[in-house]
């Protein structure tokens, strides 16, 4: 945790120094006066860095409350006390603090693991996917979400949204009060146009914001694909991830949630930018041409 809490104070420090640079260079090369420096870097960082953080502290409460699971704390049959007692071996051999363990109502397969750190963390599953996969295959499942937890992607998501929603909110209004002042031909810009324009650049900004977002998000399961392997093995990753192609593309996951499910959406062109996981067939090709798995996934 030290060195997820020193990458954040990090990471803060640099875009903000990297911000203080280019505001410096757009004062000097287009003369154009953006108020108070502090305050606009200040508004930039509280605000990227703090929406992506109040996110990432409430994601449990509200996978809870949206999906309406069920989360075992005492095993009422046969297969909760297999879920649990398989999320507890897997957790204990990637080096994490047990996760809570939650079923939720669903047709389609899918599983997915959120939390604000890797020793504060929930791992779901579908009903549908208990129904729809043996056990070696909910098995590999299972370790494809330990190993998101295990490695950290839901602080490091917070962390790139966070940097990222700097940079929106910061350049929306640089270049908004740029482009308002070539439009009113005041220097200082500000105009009654700079709102609309700010509008429209949040827009724009945010959606090339969340392509570099979808980017990640799509690395990262190849890499959980692989925590998967290392921790259940190897064929049964590739059974499960076919066994998942009979409703790949369909979820009943709220948005807030759905990037982390195991079961993404399909698509491509310009749409494949967009998407939070690669296709079914890249992530078992990948599977397939890694080096043999060691057993062991470490935290």
């Amino acid at each position: 945790m030290f060195k997820r809490i020193a990458l954040f104070i990090a990471t803060n420090l640099a875009v903000m120094v990297l911000l203080g640079i280019v505001l410096s260079v757009l004062e000097r090369v287009f003369g154009v006066r953006l108020g108070n420096n502090g305050t606009l870097l200040v508004f930039a960082a509280v605000f990227g860095f703090g929406g992506a953080f109040i996110s990432l502290a409430m994601s449990k409460w509200v996978a809870k409350r949206t999906t309406g699971m069920h989360l075992i704390e005492r095993p009422r049959n046969e297969a909760e006390a297999w879920l649990y007692d398989t999320v507890r071996r897997q957790a204990e051999a990637a080096g994490i603090r047990m996760p809570e363990v939650g079923i939720y109502d669903a047709p389609e397969i899918n599983a997915f693991a959120t939390g604000p750190s890797r020793n504060n963390s929930l791992v779901a599953v579908s009903t549908g996917l208990l129904r729809a996969m043996d056990r070696d295959e909910a098995e590999a499942v299972l370790a494809h979400e330990v190993s998101h937890v295990a490695n950290g992607d839901m602080v490091t998501m917070a962390l790139i949204q966070g940097v990222l929603n700097t940079f929106v909110l910061f350049l929306a209004r640089v270049v908004g009060r740029i482009v308002d002042s070539w439009i009113s031909g005041n220097r200082e810009g500000g105009g009654i146009a700079y709102y609309a324009i700010v509008f429209v650049l949040d827009m724009v900004f945010g959606a090339l914001a969340s392509i570099i977002a979808m980017w990640f998000s799509r690395w990262r399961e190849f890499r959980a694909d692989a925590g998967g392997a290392r921790l259940a093995g190897r064929e049964k990753m590739i059974a499960a991830l076919q066994k998942l192609a009979a409703t790949y593309g369909h979820s009943t996951l709220p948005t807030q949630v759905r990037a982390f499910g195991i079961s993404g959406s399909v698509g491509g062109g310009l749409r494949r930018l967009f998407m939070s996981h690669p296709p079914l067939a890249e992530r078992i090709q990948a599977l397939r041409d890694a080096p043999a798995p060691s057993a062991t996934v470490r935290g």
